[in-house]
């Protein structure tokens, strides 16, 4: 079944964002650089392309990622028109520093008190945009949560006498077509938590990792991952972990070893990781996303 989650402040976000769009100069979209591409709002590129608008494509959370991967992201990207793409972690104020610099290189005859540069925050919900705010303002202005959808307005904020920032609440598009797209992103928590199931994203989620980063598991998890499944990962660190059914004979609690799993892999305990390459994102594309 695909996951769906579109709450309704989501609609009225979208509507404010493409009227914003009209009166700033650079979308600077934040995208999870572990999937960058799952991470990507559709409705976010054809509102730019609408207003042609140039994009800053951020790939946040750069340290939890595979660095090889983030630098093929960061090279395809950086192949498309109108589009810059850097990879960072915003919860480093030095990194964040560079957008607006960034940002100037997009829109350079905007640097000036009377033509200041105009940048809009765009991006899935919690891929990083409050913490980036909070970065560049050098002050908490904005609410951070492990939960998504934390901001539910849209605001404007004077970084300094040539540059003015605004912050987008986390945005989704209505329908998600593909259910692979889906599952990555309930595995970033991206997506509210009454919309998902932790078994099933946790057996999405194993496989992945089993296949490709085999290595960290064991080391996390103390025992040989070779010749398991993304069920029998489970079951390995149910049984590791002390997680039972209640009433069920001893049987190993899957949900519970998926909730240990995926909360491992949002911290960045398992290691850098990436869900997705540039070569399987083109594969699994859909009409809808192209």
């Amino acid at each position: 079944m695909s996951i769906q989650w579109y709450p309704g402040h989501m609609n009225a976000a979208r509507k404010a964002a493409a009227k914003t769009l009209a009166v700033i100069d650079v979308v600077v979209e934040l995208l999870d650089a572990r999937m960058p591409e799952a991470s990507a709002n559709p409705l976010i590129k054809e509102l730019r392309l609408q207003r042609q608008r140039p994009c800053l494509k951020v790939l946040n959370k750069a340290d939890l990622a595979d660095p090889a991967v983030t630098q093929a992201w960061i090279d395809f990207y950086n192949r498309q028109p109108g589009v810059t793409a850097v990879a960072l972690s915003c919860n480093h104020a030095g990194q964040a520093a560079k957008i607006p610099g960034l940002c100037l290189t997009l829109a350079p005859h905007r640097n000036s008190s009377l033509k200041p540069l105009r940048m809009l925050i765009m991006g899935i919900p919690n891929v990083g945009k409050s913490t980036l705010m909070n970065m560049l303002l050098k002050r908490r202005i904005q609410k951070v949560g492990a939960e998504p959808a934390v901001t539910r307005h849209q605001q404007r904020h004077v970084l300094n006498d040539h540059m003015t920032l605004t912050d987008s609440p986390g945005l989704l598009w209505p329908k998600i077509e593909s259910p692979v797209v889906g599952l990555m992103l309930a595995a970033i928590h991206a997506i509210g938590a009454n919309a998902v199931n932790d078994e099933e994203v946790g057996l999405f989620l194993a496989p992945t990792l089993l296949a490709r980063y085999p290595a960290p598991l064991t080391a996390r998890y103390g025992f040989a991952v070779e010749g398991l499944d993304g069920a029998g990962l489970l079951e390995a660190i149910a049984k590791k972990r002390g997680c039972f059914r209640k009433g069920k004979g001893g049987e190993p609690d899957r949900e519970k070893a998926a909730r240990i799993l995926l909360s491992d892999y949002r911290e960045g305990i398992l290691g850098r990781t990436s869900l997705e390459t540039p070569e399987t994102s083109e594969a699994r594309a859909e009409p809808a996303r192209n």
